[in-house]
Parts: C-alpha cells; sequence; structure tokens
C-alpha cells in the first residue's frame, strides 16, 4: 500500500476525530449557557469566551478534515467503482455535518445576543445529534456497504 495514501488517511482521521471532539463539547457549552440564571453575568461571559474559542479551533481543524478527505476520494480513488453506495451516503452525511457545525455559530450567535429561546433539553437533545452522525460515518466506512 502506498505510504502517501497511509499519511492522508491517518491525518484525515486525526482531524475529522478532532473536528468531532468540538462537535461533541460546544452544544455541551450551550447546555450550560442555557442554565446560567440572568444575573450571572460572569459565568455567561466565560462560556461565552470558551464556546467562541472551541467553535473557532473547530472550524480550523474542519479544514484539513475535509482536504484530506477530499484527497482520499478524489487523488487515491477510495469509494470509487460500480455499487460503492456507502460513499455517496458518508457525502450526504458530511454535508449535514458541515450544516451542523455551521448552526452551531448561528446558536452561538443567538447567545451573544441574548436572543436564544431554546431550552437547555433542547440542546441536550441537539448535542447527541452529532454523536449520532458520527456513528453513522464510521459505520459507513468501516463496512462500506454496496449495491449490486
Amino acid at each position: 500500500m502506498d505510504n502517501a495514501y497511509l499519511w492522508v488517511k491517518a491525518l484525515h482521521i486525526i482531524f475529522v476525530a478532532s473536528w468531532f471532539a468540538g462537535l461533541f463539547y460546544l452544544p455541551r457549552l450551550f447546555v450550560n449557557l442555557a442554565m446560567v440564571p440572568s444575573d450571572s453575568h460572569a459565568e455567561r461571559e466565560r462560556l461565552l469566551l470558551m464556546a467562541r474559542k472551541l467553535y473557532r479551533f473547530s472550524t480550523l481543524l474542519m479544514v484539513p478534515a475535509l482536504v484530506f478527505g477530499l484527497l482520499l476520494w478524489l487523488y487515491f480513488g477510495v469509494g470509487k467503482g460500480p455499487g460503492q453506495i456507502w460513499l455517496h451516503i458518508k457525502l450526504t452525511a458530511v454535508i449535514v455535518v458541515i450544516g451542523y457545525h455551521h448552526h452551531c455559530k448561528r446558536l452561538l450567535r443567538d447567545f451573544e445576543g441574548m436572543a436564544n429561546r431554546r431550552s437547555h433539553r433542547w440542546f441536550r437533545v441537539y448535542n447527541e445529534v452529532s454523536v449520532l452522525l458520527f456513528a453513522l460515518i464510521v459505520i459507513l466506512v468501516v463496512l462500506k456497504p454496496t449495491v449490486g
């Protein structure tokens, strides 16, 4: 197996796992923000600072994760060939994850503008979306279901 392929694959896995770590924790910060009493300005500002930094860091991790994934697909041909339905489903899931990532930014802006209208319970459920997407993507990559 080509050494370059293995390096790209390893880097893709590292950056995807790191990106998702941010997506797992950011909504947990939203849970805490939704529970902050209105008179607790210092706690609110501390959590907002943490959320802003985590969002920026997660965005920086997302970019190489996507670049290495594209290299695996377009340069090394991963998932190409007849019946490779798993890759199409995975790419759809990745688009959903990118949307989730950007939706987190919108939610963060709501907190920054004191415009959040969602409960901490809603954010607890929202937090599980990234876990389910991660599980789906890992299952698809490992099992590689085919058609035909």
